[in-house]
């Protein structure tokens, strides 16, 4: 068995973290990383002490919510969401440091982590979204597929 590289290495630690999602339509992991160290890791469920998907059912199927759309009406709050709250909570400074996450980040996920400070960002698939392209661009934030 081959060693991994380090990128390998994050994204299947970001694949590992998706392991723990509740959401009923996708499955996603992230992992924040500095000078090749875990710093924190999230993945998409309900905020603490709150029912999550698995038990009370998808909202948004319930409502006909089409992917990519109405983010608010969920009750999961997204892999890198909860990646910057846990930072947060345990006083993990972000600024210069990369985030793999399985998915590319949505638009409101790429402005958290675009004033979290994060340099870097690795995604191993996404839904393609102008805006948030734009936005990473424009901040300076290297966001790119791994393959």
């Amino acid at each position: 068995m081959q060693r991994p590289g380090w990128d390998e290495y994050f994204m299947e630690m970001a694949q590992l973290a998706s392991r723990r999602a509740t959401c009923l339509r996708r499955k996603v992991g992230a992992v924040l990383v500095k000078d090749r160290q875990i710093l924190a890791t999230g993945y998409n469920g309900a905020p603490k002490g709150i029912e999550h998907c698995d038990k009370t059912g998808c909202l948004r199927k319930r409502r006909d919510v089409p992917s990519g759309e109405r983010h608010e009406i969920c009750r999961g709050v997204h892999a890198e969401q909860n990646l910057i709250a846990q930072a947060a909570f345990h006083g993990v400074q972000t600024e210069g440091a990369t985030v793999y996450c399985t998915n590319k980040p949505c638009v409101i996920c790429a402005k958290l982590l675009i004033n979290g400070g994060i340099g870097e960002i690795y995604y191993n698939s996404g839904y393609a979204d102008e805006f948030t392209d734009e936005l990473l661009s424009e901040s300076g934030v290297v966001c790119r597929e791994l393959d």
